[in-house]
């Protein structure tokens, strides 16, 4: 594979040009208990801009605001050579229930507060944050429509949805000449693979570019957890960390510490760390276009940049799918089978269109 972060891929139905792995802003600042502060979230920016990294992803609640404010500092000297994504929907004041969702007043406020938070004019890339089940599309997909018009937004795309939802609205944004989405950001990694269902082949079929988020599923598939962590006795503690945060989400289970065990016998047979094996892996998606890294040091950064110098060989590959391998359930299950082959083709081969 042996890619470098200036290998840029055109993201989903778009021309934007963007990196392979893209730099995720979460853990600038420390607001959170736990991240980066400015001296080391600038170190982090500097390394991946200096390697021809170009994408970059944040929220407009994203350590409480710090992350854009940060943004807007650090890219005042190239801020035109970045793709800055950010995304709205997040209650920005408890209280406020317009604050917060996706609707027309949420996204106008929301999009003005991150213009200035970023210190820039424009956003490339504006997400959808998380559905509601409330708002209706018509009136979400009209107002990005309007952002995009005025300029103040470049691309629209969506996070957090149904992929029955997304591939309505995209279709209704098709019919009406609306901007079109153009990226879909989800959780995907060895642990989790259930956007494999649904979401990962819409996207293809509707011209999304997949934007995985967590590809080492909060840590898990580093090797950092070990079986002693089953008690998450850490997740009852209090203590404000990234570990204890995933203990009190139950993604330490002994299904999943299998799976990181094998990412480990990988990667010491390749000569590379578990974390660069499970970036690796998603990036052998072909429709994935750059999985987002939350590094919170400089060398956790350096580890996984070399995500892009790992060459699987296929006997590898298959592991991995066979020790994360889930079930795609009904009706995927039913119309793979021979059965429905002989029905639809008469028991004919036939390529399936990509």
């Amino acid at each position: 594979m042996s890619l470098t972060l200036d290998t840029y891929r055109l993201l989903g139905r778009s021309g934007l040009r963007v990196s392979p792995l893209a730099l995720g802003a979460a853990t600038f600042g420390t607001d959170w208990g736990w991240g980066a502060e400015q001296n080391e979230a600038r170190k982090l920016f500097d390394l991946y801009v200096e390697r021809g990294g170009n994408f970059i992803d944040t929220a407009n609640t994203y350590t409480n605001g710090s992350s854009e404010r940060l943004l807007g500092e650090f890219t005042r000297d190239n801020r035109e050579s970045l793709v800055l994504a950010t995304k709205y929907t997040a209650l920005r004041r408890p209280g406020d229930p317009n604050s917060g969702g996706p609707h027309r007043k949420s996204l106008f406020t929301s999009v003005e507060a991150s213009l200035r938070q970023l210190n820039t004019d424009y956003i490339d890339l504006l997400y959808l944050h998380v559905w509601d089940f409330t708002t209706p599309v018509d009136e979400i997909l009209r107002g990005l429509d309007d952002l995009v018009r005025q300029g103040k937004v470049l691309y629209v795309a969506i996070s957090n949805a149904p992929a029955w939802q997304v591939s309505r609205m995209q279709a209704i944004a098709d019919l009406r000449g609306w901007s079109p989405l153009v990226a879909l950001e989800i959780e995907y990694n060895l642990i989790e693979r259930g956007a494999e269902r649904d979401l990962i082949p819409m996207a293809r079929e509707m011209g999304l570019g997949v934007v995985p988020y967590s590809p080492l599923a909060g840590g898990v598939l580093t090797g950092k957890y070990s079986r002693d962590d089953l008690t998450a006795a850490d997740a009852a503690s209090g203590e404000s960390t990234r570990k204890s945060f995933n203990l009190a989400l139950g993604a330490v289970t002994e299904r999943n510490l299998a799976v990181a065990d094998v990412v480990k016998e990988v990667a010491a047979e390749l000569g590379h760390t578990p974390a660069q094996v499970g970036l690796a892996w998603t990036l052998q998606n072909p429709d994935v276009t750059a999985p987002i890294i939350g590094a919170r040091t400089l060398k956790q950064l350096e580890d996984n940049l070399g995500a892009l110098k790992v060459d699987f060989t296929a006997s590898q590959l298959a592991r991995l799918d066979e020790a994360s391998a889930i079930a795609l359930g009904f009706p995927h299950d039913t119309l793979a089978s021979d059965h429905v082959r002989n029905v639809t083709a008469g028991g004919l081969k036939i390529e399936a269109r990509r």
